[in-house]
């Protein structure tokens, strides 16, 4: 070939794409391009493609139709096969039914035959038909058993509706004082009053989604976790009957309404029918700003130099619950650094902490009468800490296969816990080899909660469900929700009121609180079923 022909396949097409293709009849003549895209025949049974191209098209053509005629004989020879074993089957079911209806006539004769005879063995044979059919009446009450109705009704009474975003924890009121608490993503805590639905209080001291909220044992005082690496201890002291316009009080009771912004459609039609809804929500509620104690201690396992109160916030460093040991005087915190602070409540000192967990911490909850305190974490299991003696012991619990959401104290000395692997268990606090009861779900398992009186087990699940169980793992009930009843998101939390006191007695008054990523708090009402 000549040195100045260059072939027009290193060529780049031009921005027309017209398609160029190389005779290949003679090498050493000039490549002229071809538009075949362009091009017509002058006769209508004259091919456009070059014989190569269809040379091989045709042998491309051949090849497929090799494979289809291959697998159509494959086809076949299955066919044949299917009928061959159809027919089989039905030779042997034929087969067997004559033999039953063989069998069925030589029992016959032979129960005739027998029936005409007298002896003792009758006697005997009566007695173990006998002996058989009280087994299967054991057994068959035993299945119907698990198929009984609910022992306990649960009606809505009040939904408590105004946070801007999901509910994180809603507690109780230790005093016995008609009073429920909710911690929201929307950086607040309200206090409620449970026979209105009306929010008391409002605190904004958070600089982040407030996580959890516990009221003090013996005081007015309240303790919540937050987004922002901080637990703030804050006053609670509540105006029963609000004023048209809230006065503002100073530091550490100092409540102002000046700045607030408007609820007004977070307030109203949220959970529909079902018992009486809030009268008014947050949006004329008092404000709350400024905290009695500030407690910092994770601070320190995360970014130093950070000021609190500029709504800056350290890597990883969440706090993500905190309680109150018995008699109020010391607080436990836990928080995603993977380690827990045992605080002074007055001075807001960090006593010791407490480490051990590989992953975050989850939660942490302490028993009401005894100094003992249990955290729950992402690495599936969860730590027992006594600190009745000097020299503080822990015990590690293992059970579980995915994050563990919460371990609440129930009474027996029992442990219920709760993780993401949809079951929650029962356990002894001085057995934690094996648990002594299993839950298992199809939705993981939130911030459940053991009745007080009772001993109910309120599970709160991802799927919006609510269910009852006892300490034996038997389900006692479902909360009913329904399209005018109900949460729409996942529950996050649920909470029992003592019933012991007048504040909380069923049936008139919530004993049972339940909030969810909807933004919404509702009030049931639970109580055995009549017989």
């Amino acid at each position: 070939m000549p040195q100045d022909v260059v072939p027009n396949l290193a060529v780049k097409p031009p921005k027309s794409k017209r398609i160029n293709i190389p005779r290949s009849q003679n090498n050493h003549e000039d490549v002229q391009p071809v538009n075949y895209l362009n091009q017509r025949p002058e006769t209508e049974g004259e091919p456009i493609l070059p014989p190569l191209v269809r040379n091989r098209l045709q042998e491309l053509f051949l090849q497929i139709e090799k494979e289809v005629e291959g697998l159509y004989f494959e086809n076949i020879a299955l066919q044949e096969k299917i009928d061959n074993l159809n027919e089989r089957l039905e030779r042997e079911s034929f087969v067997s039914d004559k033999q039953s209806c063989d069998y069925a006539d030589f029992d016959a004769n032979f129960t005739k035959s027998i029936s005409k005879q007298k002896s003792v063995s009758h006697s005997t044979s009566s007695q173990k038909v006998k002996t058989s059919a009280h087994r299967l009446r054991a057994h068959t009450s035993k299945i119907v058993s698990s198929f009984k109705g609910p022992s306990v009704s649960a009606s809505l009474v009040r939904p408590f509706a105004g946070h801007r975003d999901g509910v994180w924890e809603v507690s109780v009121s230790r005093l016995g004082h008609p009073l429920i608490a909710t911690a929201s993503a929307d950086h607040t805590a309200c206090i409620w009053s449970v026979d209105s639905g009306r929010c008391l209080l409002q605190y904004v001291g958070h600089s982040g989604s407030v996580n959890s909220v516990r009221f003090h044992p013996s005081r007015d005082l309240v303790l919540t976790a937050g987004g922002d690496g901080t637990a703030h201890i804050w006053q609670a002291a509540v105006t029963w009957d609000l004023p048209s316009k809230p006065a503002t009080q100073s530091s550490e009771d100092e409540v102002d309404s000046s700045e607030k912004e408007d609820y007004g459609e977070d307030c109203e039609g949220l959970c529909g029918s079902g018992g009486g809804g809030g009268t008014g929500g947050i949006s004329d509620a008092p404000t709350l700003r400024t905290p009695l104690v500030e407690l910092r201690g994770h601070w320190q396992h995360g970014t130093s130099g950070m000021m609190l109160g500029s709504g800056a916030q350290g890597p990883g460093v969440v706090v993500s619950a905190a309680d109150w040991l018995p008699g109020g005087d010391q607080v436990v915190t836990a928080s995603w650094d993977r380690t827990a602070c045992l605080y002074d409540a007055c001075s807001g000192e960090v006593i010791q902490t407490l480490a051990g967990h590989d992953q975050e911490l989850s939660n942490v909850t302490c028993h009401p009468s005894q100094r003992l305190c249990v955290t729950s974490s992402r690495d599936t299991t969860f730590r027992l800490w006594d600190f009745r003696e000097p020299v503080h012991s822990v015990s590690v619990f293992q059970g579980h296969t995915e994050m563990v959401t919460c371990a609440v104290f129930a009474k027996e000395d029992k442990l219920v816990s709760g993780s993401d692997d949809r079951s929650a268990k029962v356990w002894d606090m001085r057995n934690m080899r094996s648990p002594l009861a299993t839950v298992r779900s199809d939705s993981a398992v939130n911030r459940l909660s053991v009745s007080p009186s009772s001993g109910l087990i309120a599970i709160p699940h991802d799927n919006r469900q609510v269910r009852l169980f006892d300490l034996n793992g038997q389900r006692i009930a479902r909360l009913p929700r329904n399209s005018r009843q109900g949460h729409r998101r996942m529950v996050c939390s649920v909470a029992w009121a003592d019933e012991s006191l007048p504040s909380f007695s069923p049936p008139w008054c919530c004993n049972f609180f339940s909030c969810g990523f909807d933004r919404m708090v509702l009030g049931w009402s639970i109580q055995p079923c009549k017989d």
